[in-house]
């Protein structure tokens, strides 16, 4: 069963001979609780893809099937509930508010969102116990480490219950222990919850931990392994 289905997404920036094609006919699927890592060179268009996968951008052809929405050529401000019911997103950079305690930085994202703020705290302590911070709730971010603020940013993109979390660069501030917890957490999540996590990651080793492994080049995403990502060619 396919939570995400892209089929010959396509997006240029510029016009005329300044024109760069970006992604040139993206095909790729990621099922109900599949972890799936992609990599590609510098520039290649991997964030550019997140942001039209999670409704921030619109592509100039090609579509996208998320659960129950169908999109990807609509402008961001048609698709509000892909973001609000069906993506959640976590970052390099934490994007914690430094004077609000772990609890209420994953319930304000909620109350954001429309929901009350009773139903929103309990949402919001019920994510934080999952990630495996329950003892941590009312702990401002400078009393975290930086592993434990990104669980915080876990319990912030599961508490909307989306489907699928687009992860950029998840462990990118992190030492390479909290890399590995958090790729951890993401099975665990996958495994247990159902939910669908499409991870990119210049980190070959933390790549190849997940459950399949893609390699965004010249526009195209191929299957890959930790041998391409590294760039080694058979012998």
């Amino acid at each position: 069963m396919f939570m995400l289905k892209v089929s010959d997404l396509r997006k240029g920036f510029g016009s005329g001979r300044r024109r760069l094609e970006v992604l040139k006919g993206i095909d790729m699927e990621v099922q109900k609780g599949e972890l799936v890592s992609l990599m590609g060179p510098s520039g290649c268009g991997k964030s550019t893809l997140l942001n039209i996968i999670g409704g921030l951008l619109e592509a100039d052809s090609g579509s996208i099937s998320l659960d129950s929405f169908n999109y990807g050529t609509m402008s961001p401000n048609r698709v509000v509930d892909v973001r609000r019911n069906g993506v959640g997103w976590i970052f390099q950079d934490f994007h914690l508010v430094d004077r609000l305690n772990a609890l209420d930085n994953v319930a304000f994202s909620l109350e954001l969102s429309g929901i009350p703020s009773s139903e929103a705290e309990e949402r919001a302590k019920s994510a934080l116990e999952r990630v495996g911070l329950g003892d941590r709730m009312e702990f401002i971010p400078d009393q975290l480490s930086g592993g434990q603020q990104q669980r915080v940013a876990v319990a912030r993109a599961i508490s909307g219950s989306r489907p699928l979390i687009l992860a950029d660069e998840p462990t990118g501030n992190l030492d390479v222990k909290s890399g590995q917890e958090v790729i951890n957490l993401f099975k665990d999540l996958c495994a247990e919850d159902g939910l669908s996590v499409l991870m990119v990651t210049h980190d070959p080793l933390l790549a190849s931990m997940a459950d399949r492994m893609l390699l965004l080049k010249n526009g195209l995403t191929a299957a890959s392994d930790i041998r391409s990502a590294w760039g080694i060619e058979e012998v």
